[in-house]
This record gives C-alpha cells, sequence and structure tokens, in this order.
C-alpha cells in the first residue's frame, strides 16, 4: 500500500510539474518567441535548461522550506504527499480552465498549512515570514513599476527599438543526426543587442521560474524521503519540461492573452522586475509567485505611464473637474501608434509581432529630445483603453485567493478526517 500511495504521489508531481512547465515557458518566453528572436522548439529547450540551473541552485532552499519548515517533515507521509500534491494540481487546473495563471507557490503553500493545522505541525513563525514576503514583494513590483514607469519608460523606449526578425536570432537545426545550434550572423547589430536582450531575459525569466516552481511539484515526496532533493530536482524539471515542449507550444502561439497588447519594452521590464524578485526571494528560501509579483509589475508599470499626464502635486489634490482627466490604467503602455518617415506603424505589441502584423520598432517617440516632461504629457495621449479591465482584474485577483483558499479548506478538510 506504501508503494502505491509513493508511485501515486510520483504520478501526480508530474503532473503538477507538467502543468507549471506549460505555463511558465509561455510567460518567459512569450516575447522572445513573438518577436522572432526563437522559435517554439528552442525556447523550450532554453527554458528547460534554464529552470533546471534555477531548480539545482536556489531552488534547492525552497525545497528545503517548504519539505522541512512548514510544517516537520514526518507528517508528509505518503498519503499526505498525495494529498497536497493533489490539491495543488486541481487548483492548477481549475485556473487552467478559466485562462488565469494560477499562483502555484501559494497554491501549494495553502495545500501543506492545511495539514499543518489539521495535524497540529504548523511552524507559525515560518508562516509569518512567508506571508510578509507575499505582501512586501507585490507592493515592491508596484512600485518599481510605478517609478519606471513615471520617470525612465520614456527615456528608454527613445533608445530601443523592438522589431520583428525575419529570421530566428537563436535556432536549433533538427536535420542532422544530433540537433545543432545555430546563430543567425545576418542581423544588424542594433537588432542583435535588443534581440540578444530579449531572449537574455527570457532566459532570466526561465531560471527564477525553476528556482521558486520545482518545490511546488516535489516537496512533499522530499519531505517522506521518497525521494533525495537532486533526484526529485531532475523529475520536477523533467515534468516542466515535457509541458515546455508540449503545452506551452500554445500559450506561445497567442503569446498569452495578457500581454498581446504590451509593447515589447514593456514586457521585458515587467519579466526583469518579477523575475529578480522572485529570484531573491527563493534565495532566501520563501516561496513565493512570479505571476503575482509580473502582475503587480505591470499595473504600477502602466500607472506609472499614464501618471505623467500629472504632477505628483495634481494627483494628490484631485478636484471634481479633474474626473475628465484620462484613468490610470495600464492601457498607457500602448499609446495610439504613430507613423515614421517610412510610413511604418510604430510602437508593436507583443501580440502583434507574433501574429505578424507590424514590422516596426517599439517606439512611441523619434528621439529621446522629443520626450515630454513629467506634467507636460497631452492627456489625450494617455486616453488608450486599459490593457487590464476591470473585470479581467477581478477575476483574476479572485482567483487568486479562490484557488489557494481551495487548497487549504480541502487540505484541512481531509487531513482532519484522516487524523
Amino acid at each position: 500500500m506504501v508503494e502505491l500511495l509513493i508511485l501515486v504521489g510520483l504520478v501526480v508531481a508530474v503532473f503538477v510539474g507538467y502543468n507549471i512547465g506549460g505555463s511558465s515557458t509561455g510567460v518567459a518566453f512569450g516575447p522572445a518567441v513573438g518577436s522572432r528572436a526563437v522559435r517554439k522548439i528552442t525556447a523550450g529547450a532554453l527554458f528547460t535548461v534554464f529552470a533546471f540551473l534555477g531548480a539545482w541552485t536556489i531552488g534547492r532552499k525552497v525545497i528545503t522550506t517548504m519539505s522541512t519548515e512548514i510544517v516537520d517533515s514526518a507528517t508528509f507521509t505518503p498519503a499526505a504527499s498525495v494529498g497536497v500534491l493533489f490539491f495543488t494540481g486541481l487548483a492548477l487546473l481549475i485556473s487552467n480552465l478559466y485562462g488565469v495563471p494560477a499562483s502555484t507557490s501559494m497554491t501549494a503553500v495553502a495545500a501543506i498549512v492545511g495539514l499543518g493545522v489539521a495535524t497540529g505541525t504548523l511552524n507559525n513563525a515560518v508562516m509569518v515570514t512567508i506571508l510578509s514576503a507575499w505582501i512586501v514583494a507585490p507592493l515592491i513590483a508596484v512600485f518599481t513599476g510605478a517609478v519606471i514607469g513615471r520617470y525612465l519608460y520614456p527615456h528608454l523606449d527613445a533608445k530601443f527599438e523592438f522589431g520583428r526578425l525575419t529570421n530566428p536570432l537563436i535556432a536549433i537545426d533538427t536535420q542532422g543526426r544530433l540537433p545543432q545550434l545555430s546563430v543567425n550572423d545576418t542581423v544588424s547589430s542594433r537588432d542583435l543587442t535588443g534581440s540578444g536582450l530579449v531572449v537574455a531575459i527570457a532566459c532570466y525569466m526561465g531560471f527564477s521560474a525553476g528556482a521558486s516552481n520545482a518545490a511546488n511539484a516535489v516537496a512533499p515526496l522530499v519531505g517522506n524521503g521518497s525521494l533525495d532533493p537532486s533526484p526529485a530536482i531532475i523529475l520536477a524539471v523533467g515534468a516542466i519540461s515535457v509541458g515546455g515542449f508540449t503545452i506551452a507550444r500554445r500559450t506561445l502561439a497567442t503569446v498569452g492573452n495578457d500581454i498581446t497588447e504590451m509593447p515589447i519594452l514593456a514586457a521585458l521590464i515587467v519579466s526583469t522586475v518579477g523575475a529578480t524578485i522572485i529570484t531573491v526571494l527563493s534565495w532566501l528560501g520563501i516561496p513565493a509567485s512570479l505571476a503575482v509579483s509580473t502582475t503587480s509589475c505591470i499595473i504600477g508599470l502602466g500607472w506609472g505611464r499614464a501618471s505623467r499626464a500629472r504632477t505628483l502635486a495634481e494627483i494628490v489634490i484631485r478636484s471634481p473637474a479633474d474626473e475628465l482627466a484620462p484613468k490610470f490604467t495600464t492601457g498607457a503602455l500602448k499609446l495610439p501608434p504613430f507613423e515614421d518617415d517610412t510610413g511604418v506603424a510604430a510602437s508593436p505589441t507583443v501580440g502583434e509581432l507574433a501574429e505578424g502584423e507590424t514590422h516596426g520598432p517599439d517606439r512611441q517617440y523619434a528621439s529621446e529630445d522629443g520626450v515630454s516632461s513629467v506634467g507636460e504629457v497631452d492627456p489625450e495621449e494617455l486616453s488608450a483603453e486599459g490593457l487590464f479591465h476591470h473585470a479581467a482584474a477581478a477575476r483574476i485577483v479572485t482567483l487568486w485567493v479562490i484557488t489557494p483558499t481551495m487548497s487549504v479548506v480541502g487540505s484541512y478538510v481531509l487531513f482532519s478526517f484522516l487524523a
């Protein structure tokens, strides 16, 4: 019976890792595939490599926290491990059905908390630390995004161009006996810099995702001694890799509904900020959500971008006449496009690049000399429809609350009954 439960636990762990790979690969490499810097198969391969590096290095600290510190490792019996992984996988499935990227870390931790409360083994001090990080991390992401959007984004936008390559910057040649990596040496130095930056940040996102998410699939199995950390990491990344090469192809094809209207530059800023926050937390051994951090940065970046139309004093002191002023939404990330000297519409988004709708650069200004100062931007310029519609934002936040709640309640009821 014990052997059967361990086998079931391994199968459920693979299922969890498979779903993580399908979601995380699209989030990390969406901009890179959309701009044709890499193909889907190359994205899957690069994600696998960097997710493994993240899991093998600092990801071990997250595995230790989730397998031995939230509850005592002895609590993870084979049956308990299957239960924890089941509720994590169930929450992932429900969120995927609603088209919302679930917070896997929050859901996995919630399932462990339910087990700990039901058995009286929860480490309250560790949970206070984790919950504090879950509150502080999104606030840091919002603040960082707001500062960048308000003061730096227009200047960065004036300096960098991101277009769509005709041929991939990096490709894997599968025609021979062994796959070979090839680099496109015909691109201009400017395109090489921009595309290289897109790929580098995507790999960084993969590293961060591996560091944070590998534990979600295997921590209970490490806790009960069914697997040692190293084999567990290999199992988790293997399952994540399968998801990256299969179901992630669909995500990469559409480049994700949440970022199709986001300019490449904004996507790179959000990816960098979100990945950095999660990497630091993983290094500290704290499981946290990459989806929550990146989404919080999107909100902050959009608010900061839109708020350039007003000074800080005008924002704080808002008169009734100001109701006609533009709303501070993330729609400000995508300003109305203009045409450059060649007649090509500028400011392409990730979705436009992926669908081949534009070859123009991701710019809103011809040069940095044209960047308006804070408070001097024409309000009409910032009236674009919001990336995050209120209904969509409410659905996302609601499911972020519901899925961990379902996980902790279901886990608590199950283990209370078994106890």
